[in-house]
């Protein structure tokens, strides 16, 4: 379900929403250049690098996430950066990992 306007995202209810699509993603948001998603990778993490900016901020579990070369620890709470066209991907998850994803700014030709 995509929303033109809200006021609250719930992330419990969007967790269970995504549970039950068994999909690895649940977009929440968009508009214009800008949109949410809800992201639970399952086994392994396939991500390929975006066209936009987008931040990650950690709202359940535990993982490590690859940047490029660099890697870090992540946990609930926790908020990563990565600019459009950069490889990058979560790691070694545990089993309630669930982060925000959000997208902004130019689309960038990969």
């Amino acid at each position: 379900m995509t929303v033109s306007d809200f006021l609250k995202l719930d992330e419990q209810q969007a967790a269970a929403r995504l549970k039950a699509s068994d999909e690895v993603f649940h977009v929440l948001f968009e508009r214009g250049d800008f949109s949410m998603e809800l992201f639970a990778p399952c086994e392994v993490d396939t991500q390929t690098p975006h066209a936009q900016d987008e931040v990650y901020v950690i709202s359940g579990g535990h993982a490590w996430f690859r940047r490029e070369q660099e890697v870090v620890s992540v946990r609930a709470g926790d908020a990563l950066f990565v600019p459009a066209g950069v490889e990058h991907r979560f790691f070694d998850f545990s089993d309630d990992f669930r982060t925000w994803v959000i997208f902004f700014g130019e689309r960038k030709p990969l």
